[in-house]
């Protein structure tokens, strides 16, 4: 009868090597299993393995090119959210099935395909190995699990429900994403306008334009005979055919230079108040990030991490400055003994029913479940205000392109029109 090898783990996670008489494989699988072992590898005895090894030449060509480390990091790519949101309902699937922490890293880790995540899984599991705890072994790689993550697995760990807070993590981010598709969504349509009247405008005002241009100086002899409107849109085009190098410039250092006064505090702190103030875009941004901080406190608090603890996590997590100091100053409030309800109103951020729900929530010892509902709550409005942005943004963007082609058309033609009055 054939001998089989096997490395297993135990339900404490410990490996554990023998040998096992058995028909085939399969039969010392299901023999493993019966035992309560988590078989990770079963090799027959005897059984010949060829392995070619090639040789790399270190001369010419053939030279092995080691990249450093942060450009392997970007050819590997950011792990996105989806791919995040996919491991970690996977990983709460395994813990809940009764498979050991380890045992589970190392299914995902054969199954996944991504490199950072490979990576990441592979330190994650060597840590834990070594005896770090599945938190201690995420924080090392911040990149991947960010403070909310990391801060829900500890709380889990603690509880012991560990595989409930990566299953809540899961809906979390799944929400999450769900709510930023929807925004992304709703720019996506004025956007693709806006590139297009641009590409219009800029074809006739370089193109077009200038040879009308010059059809008009040989009839009229000089621009001044010709119409105001016609002048002035002539005027435009020689502008951005003479400047247009320098425009370009304008708008390139324009950019870097928001960019850079984005990344002060000041700068970042003023931009994002000045988004919330934007007509329709800005109730937009108000309710996502009010259905953020909702949904990720009401994660947190469910999982057991203290509310002090909790708010300093939401407000790095919350995506707006201003939104984000409201936050702290709940939390300066909440340390002094105060209720989260107080603080919330005199922030002028939040809105009355977002702080009406909180203070029943308060008051009836219920404050996550009522957390869930605001956020449940303001998604909705979300949805309202995508859908009317849309419907709104549509008519007014076609408006707008025929306004600006019509305006170029009937300027070119105003003096054509005046040459066959003068021929009649």
């Amino acid at each position: 009868m054939p001998r089989f090898k096997f490395v297993a783990m135990d339900s404490q996670g410990k490996e554990t090597e023998g040998v096992l008489e058995a028909e085939s494989q399969t039969r010392v699988l299901s023999l493993l299993r019966e035992k309560g072992f988590f078989p990770t590898n079963v090799t027959e005895i005897g059984s010949t393995v060829v392995r070619a090894e090639v040789k790399k030449s270190q001369t010419g060509l053939n030279r092995e090119i080691k990249l450093p480390p942060f450009v392997q990091d970007f050819l590997a790519g950011k792990v996105k959210n989806k791919q995040l949101m996919v491991v970690t309902r996977q990983l709460s699937t395994l813990l809940e099935a009764g498979v050991p922490l380890l045992r589970g890293l190392q299914i995902l880790l054969r199954q996944e395909a991504h490199p950072t995540m490979r990576k990441s899984l592979s330190g994650i599991q060597e840590s834990v190995e070594g005896g770090s705890t599945f938190a201690e072994a995420l924080a090392q790689y911040p990149k991947v699990f960010n403070q909310l993550f990391v801060n829900m697995v500890r709380a889990g760990e603690a509880g012991g429900v560990l595989e409930l807070v990566l299953l809540r993590l899961a809906e979390f981010m799944e929400k999450s994403e769900r709510l930023k598709n929807k925004i992304k969504a709703a720019m996506v349509y004025p956007i693709i306008v806006m590139i297009i009247a641009m590409g219009i405008l800029t074809f006739m005002m370089v193109w077009i334009v200038p040879k009308f241009s010059a059809i008009f100086q040989g009839f009229f002899g000089g621009s001044q005979k010709l119409p105001g409107l016609t002048r002035f849109v002539i005027g435009i085009s020689n502008n951005a055919i003479g400047y247009g190098g320098w425009i370009i410039v304008g708008i390139i250092v324009a950019v870097f230079v928001l960019r850079a006064v984005y990344k002060t505090r000041k700068g970042k702190l003023g931009i994002d108040a000045l988004t919330l103030k934007l007509p329709v875009f800005g109730k937009l941004s108000r309710l996502s990030a009010v259905a953020r901080f909702a949904r990720t406190l009401s994660t947190l608090l469910t999982s057991g991490v203290p509310i002090l603890q909790a708010l300093t996590i939401v407000s790095d997590t919350v995506g707006n400055a201003l939104v984000s100091k409201a936050i702290m100053s709940i939390h300066d409030s909440v340390k002094e003994g105060e209720t989260v309800a107080a603080p919330m109103e005199q922030s002028g951020v939040f809105p009355l029913m977002a702080v009406s729900m909180v203070q029943v929530g308060e008051e009836s010892g219920a404050l996550p479940e009522m957390l869930a509902k605001v956020a449940d709550t303001f998604d909705n409005e979300v949805d309202t205000t995508v859908e009317a942005l849309t419907s709104i943004l549509e008519p007014i963007m076609i408006v707008l392109l025929a306004v600006i082609v019509g305006t170029i058309v009937i300027a070119m033609f105003l003096p054509i029109v005046t040459l066959i009055g003068k021929v009649a």
